[in-house]
């Protein structure tokens, strides 16, 4: 049987499956990785666990296949995390700054008040906010070691880096275009852009198409032949966006996780507005497709917290009690690490709001579970207005997806039916089709587009919109530090 390895390098966990010629699903493995907190606002994990376990993910995903023929790896990866390496010795020079990281605030503060913001959200589409690499780039090449064959990478470009032994310096468009340091219209590392964050661009990956050929195996694992082609690269998200098939303008989807990233195909390039940004989601055949995102820095991540807290055993306790909550409860912002889109607030501070003696454990449950739903209405919403409401199908995707429950409240507050994929690795899937197009396996998006998917549509049910957005509109708000509108706007 011929198939796709794909690796889906998440913040939690390195994925692993196996797709068969026919679009179907082989096996899985997965991994841990690990996540440090050196001080507050700072997030960072290690280079080479992740590598481990990825290797950990791979094994168990090729021992519990059946006979295959692996005919190229794939991968999707943690976007807008970057770390540093030895190109000569593969030695890792320091942590993966990740996307959650804080860190460089001050720097990015810096850049602000000198006027060139605007600048770089016209080249990049993106604004200026340490969640971008840029800015963590230029912080590990201030740290790293006299003389050494400095690489600076994309989690896709490390592990590109250890799949080949060393001989691969490459990432793909999607993880370049959402550094910070790459220009979506000239689809290359920009002059300008490294002179703003003080890179030397030698030390950045070449870029490549989303699908092609970026280099071969050597001595990766016992079931991954040596001069197996890695088919495909591709951030995680953007990746989703291309396993549910949504290629046409407007269609999008929600990939739910440690964070949540919204995006929505666009016809051609459209600057951003509204606190969303403009990406690139794939690159063919040196043709880019771009998109619509919004990143939301805290999601789920909130569930195991707030559990701890109330001193439930689990996620699923937490989202049993919050199904039992009664209406009118409080409003909770999870700005752990501020808030990304559409506010961009490094400033926002966690909270909750709107608490009195009335207050139940099951509402502040059901606040916490609520706000994963309402930070996507937010960007949703953002995307409509930049659209002119021209919006299309919605797919959801990722670990929280497969809970109903909180699915549900998604539907209800976008106030939309929203496809949910029944396959949580819709990542992996999308990095797997980009691989297999290389090959030709699959001709082209139309035969694609046709494989089996298994969906499954959730219809919006409840009908208390308005209290819960005012009360959401007033914690954010108070998480700003902004006065709350008026009634009625």
């Amino acid at each position: 049987m011929r198939a796709i390895l794909a690796i889906d390098q998440g913040t939690t966990n390195s994925k692993a499956i196996l797709v068969s010629e026919a679009g179907a699903l082989i096996s899985r493995g997965s991994a841990p990785v690990g996540i440090s907190y050196p001080r507050p606002g700072w997030v960072e994990q290690d280079a080479n666990r992740i590598w481990q376990s990825v290797c950990e993910a791979l094994g168990t995903c090729i021992d519990a296949a059946p006979r295959v023929t692996i005919e190229a790896i794939a991968i999707s990866n943690q976007r807008e995390s970057v770390t540093i390496w030895d190109g000569k010795t593969g030695e890792a020079l320091g942590p993966v700054v990740s996307w959650q990281c804080r860190r460089t605030a001050p720097d990015c503060a810096a850049l602000i008040d000198r006027g060139h913001s605007q600048r770089i959200q016209e080249l990049t589409g993106l604004p200026v906010d340490p969640m971008f690499p840029g800015s963590k780039v230029k912080w590990l090449l201030e740290r790293a070691p006299k003389g050494r064959s400095v690489r600076i990478g994309t989690v896709d470009s490390w592990l590109i880096h250890r799949l080949s032994s060393g001989k691969q310096h490459v990432c793909d468009a999607s993880n370049a275009a959402r550094s910070q340091l790459f220009d979506l219209k000239s689809q290359r590392w920009s002059d300008e852009l490294c002179a703003l964050f003080g890179v030397s661009m030698d030390v950045l990956p070449e870029v490549l198409d989303s699908s092609g050929q970026f280099g071969t195996t050597t001595g990766v694992l016992p079931g991954v032949p040596d001069g197996t082609p890695i088919g495909a690269a591709i951030g995680d998200s953007h990746a989703a966006l291309f396993g549910h098939g949504a290629y046409k303008a407007g269609d999008g989807k929600v990939t739910f996780g440690t964070g949540s990233s919204v995006m929505a195909t666009l016809p051609r390039f459209i600057a951003p507005d509204n606190g969303i940004t403009t990406t690139v989601a794939w690159r063919i055949a040196g043709t880019p497709t771009f998109a619509f995102e919004g990143n939301i820095l805290v999601s789920a991540a909130s569930l195991p917290w707030m559990a701890e807290v109330l001193g439930l055993p689990d996620v699923s306790a937490l989202v049993e009690l919050a199904a039992t909550a009664e209406p009118g409860g409080p409003g909770f912002v999870p700005a752990f690490v501020g808030l990304g889109a559409p506010h961009w607030n490094s400033d926002a501070r966690a909270l909750f709001s709107q608490i009195n003696f009335n207050t139940t454990r099951a509402q502040m449950a059901r606040a916490v579970t609520d706000s994963i739903a309402l930070q996507v209405h937010d960007v949703f919403s953002a995307m409509q207005r930049q659209t002119g409401g021209a919006m299309g199908s919605l797919y959801v995707d990722g670990g929280p997806s497969q809970n109903t429950f909180l699915m549900q409240c998604v539907a209800d507050i976008l106030a939309r039916p929203i496809i949910h994929c029944a396959a949580p690795e819709a990542s992996a899937l999308g990095a797997a089709y980009l691989a297999g197009l290389s090959l030709g396996m699959w001709p082209d998006l139309e035969t694609v587009a046709r494989l089996p998917r298994h969906n499954t549509v959730i219809r919006p049910q409840a009908k208390d919109n308005a209290e819960r957005l005012k009360t959401w509109s007033d914690a954010i708000a108070r998480s700003t530090f902004e006065p709350p509108p008026a009634i009625g706007e």
